[in-house]
């Protein structure tokens, strides 16, 4: 097979992309992405030295985040950019081999130094997932790795804005070095959990990142229309960015609309006082293809999400961040102290027609803990009345597969005295019904982006706070959570390692989950796969 890759939940026949990644990635990228979280493994082995001397981490812990958060789905398609990070990985190993290496027998991935590109060419054999030959081994070490890819975009985002936490920096690192070590299925097993302990810090963390800089998500109706004037659509999940956009875009004439997992930048109190900030414009990722067609305006991809890019919408396109796309202009990182330029978005903005509407009217949001919490009387009054009967966990991934028609379905079926909170693109697939309200609470609350999927987890601590119950478990909350990527395998991995059990997630299993793991998570977790809506429904509301 010219590559192997089946780390996101549209994985050819669930099985592996052995020759082009459904998500439109060619065989080159792939490998070179192995290569990649190769040379990432080396530098944690000497960050983990470092670290045992008592030095700082910082900058190692910050690398390999950037490095596993371009490997990532739908992330970054250029091959070059990967190869850069490569090399500065590879460069910074071997600053830490002098310094703390000298005279020991170090691994093979630790000694990786490549002078050339057929140097890393040469690599893609012993970089390849399956180079790790045993199936139950391998599905614990991918699914270590991958939760920490979720950790890496997170971890990222956080940083960005100033917040960093080296405990996070240093489990990250031990739970790689852990995936190169000899160990036995039940030990794997133990670094899984722990990966899912760091994902709860790394989310908490950006959680405070983004309110303590931008307040706190408020309840927001969010306009879906249009308006007259030229716009830029940003997409992704990086509110710096956003923060940025806004600001050079004021005055200007030209108006900003979120895309996708932009939208809940809706909710946040610091980006309302712009009048040129519209509200959202289409639906999820995988839509881009005619919603970018039809806005016209500029498009900029902050993270993760970019698809293949169309010809219709080629020339108004940007990267920035970890995303990236070949031949597509990337708008680089801010220096030290200073801002990105986006002038060049705004000035071809000026140039271009106003988005076309493709629909109309609001959608409601900004259901995040603090605002919950600030409920939470009138919502423990309503599940003691009897009005809501449960509440059903729905976040998660949205996706092109017509099996994740399920979510759709299943929301429309649920009984009237439930209550959805949803965060991630999933939402997509139910947020624009008219689901209702149950005594002035609406049906669907929406808490944001997928890491605000702590905002759901912290929703249900302060209520199981709230009724005096001693297990999380008992209260009237359940679980159909979508996944995609490698941000929903943190996430799942972070309600597990919280206590919740039962959790059932869907469209399908991970193809990198081996029956045996499967197993193991099923008789430990209580992890379930959708199945069918109405049986699946009887078994929730029972």
């Amino acid at each position: 097979m010219s590559m192997f890759c089946y780390q996101c939940q549209e994985t050819a026949k669930n099985i592996g992309c052995t020759v082009r990644g459904v998500c439109g990635k060619d065989e080159t990228t792939a490998n070179h992405m192995d290569v990649l979280v190769y040379a990432v493994k080396g530098l944690a082995h000497m960050a983990q030295k470092k670290a045992a001397a008592g030095k700082s981490i910082k900058e190692e812990g910050n690398l390999i985040l950037r490095a596993l958060f371009s490997t990532i789905t739908n992330a970054n398609f250029d091959v070059e950019r990967i190869k850069a990070l490569i090399y500065e990985t590879i460069d910074r190993t071997q600053k830490l081999v002098d310094q703390y290496g000298q005279g020991e027998d170090l691994p093979e991935y630790v000694q990786f130094a490549p002078k050339s590109d057929q140097d890393l060419e040469a690599a893609f054999d012993v970089a390849a997932v399956k180079a790790t030959e045993d199936e139950d081994i391998r599905s614990l070490r991918e699914f270590i790795i991958y939760g920490i890819k979720g950790i890496a975009a997170y971890g990222d985002h956080a940083s960005i804005l100033g917040f960093e936490n080296e405990e996070v920096y240093r489990e990250v690192i031990d739970e790689l070095v852990a995936t190169t070590e000899n160990l036995s299925i039940d030990e794997l097993a133990g670094v899984l959990v722990q990966t899912g302990n760091t994902a709860v810090k790394t989310m908490a963390l950006l959680d405070q990142a983004n309110t303590s800089t931008y307040g706190h998500p408020e309840i927001t109706k969010v306009n879906i229309g249009t308006r007259s004037n030229p716009g830029i659509l940003i997409s992704g999940h990086d509110l710096k960015d956003m923060s940025e956009l806004l600001e050079q875009t004021q005055g200007t004439g030209v108006d900003v609309y979120t895309h996708s997992e932009m939208l809940p930048a809706n909710y946040y109190p610091a980006f309302k006082k712009y009048n040129h900030f519209v509200g959202n414009y289409g639906g999820s990722w995988y839509k881009q293809g005619s919603e970018f067609s039809s806005f016209n305006g500029p498009i900029l991809m902050t993270t993760n999400c970019i698809i293949p890019v169309r010809d219709a919408y080629k020339d108004r396109i940007f990267t920035t961040g970890m995303a990236g796309y070949p031949e597509v202009p990337h708008i680089p990182d801010r220096t030290e102290g200073g801002k990105k330029d986006f002038s060049k978005l705004i000035e071809l903005a000026k140039s271009c027609k106003p988005p076309e509407q493709i629909e109309e009217g609001e959608i409601i949001g900004g259901f995040a803990h603090h605002q919950v919490e600030l409920l939470a009387d009138k919502v423990v009054e309503a599940v003691k009345s009897g009005a809501i009967k449960k509440f059903i966990v729905m976040g998660g991934c949205d996706g092109r597969m017509k099996s994740r028609e399920y979510f759709t379905e299943f929301a429309k079926q649920l009984p009237k005295d439930t209550v959805i909170m949803a965060s991630g693109c999933a939402k997509y697939r139910y947020n624009k019904l008219n689901l209702g309200e149950i005594d002035g609470i609406p049906r669907v609350l929406d808490a944001g982006q997928c890491n605000d999927s702590y905002s759901i987890a912290s929703i249900a601590l302060t209520l199981q706070k709230a009724f005096e119950l001693d297990d999380v478990n008992d209260l009237p909350v359940d679980f159909a959570v979508a996944w995609y990527e490698q941000k929903a395998v943190c996430v799942l991995l972070a309600l597990l390692a919280l206590g919740f059990k039962g959790v059932r997630i869907g469209p399908t299993l991970p193809a990198f989950v081996s029956e045996n793991v499967k197993q193991k998570i099923i008789d430990t977790f209580g992890l379930k796969v959708t199945t069918e809506v109405e049986s699946d429904i009887a078994a929730v509301v029972s």
